[in-house]
């Protein structure tokens, strides 16, 4: 029995999906920033802020592009 119990406690952590590390806020910005310029799009910024100040600050004329950090955001404002 302590056998059986042990090959499906094996099987079952063998089986476990890996997941990636979260990226950073940065490495984000970064990477959506590149995007934005690969589609050639001009007069915008990327800021990073507090999810909680946002929600606070409202809608500023930007939008929310990522969640980052679990606490973070990404916004996106055109120029």
């Amino acid at each position: 029995m302590k056998l059986l119990v042990g090959l499906i406690a094996g099987i079952l952590l063998g089986a476990a999906p890996v997941w990636p590390a979260p990226k950073s806020c940065e490495q984000l910005k970064s990477e959506i920033d590149a995007k934005m310029q690969g589609h050639k799009v001009v007069s915008y910024s990327l800021e990073i802020i507090d999810k909680n100040r946002y929600n606070i600050m409202g809608e500023e004329g930007g939008k929310v592009v990522a969640v980052c950090e679990g606490d973070k955001v990404i916004v996106l404002r055109k120029n």
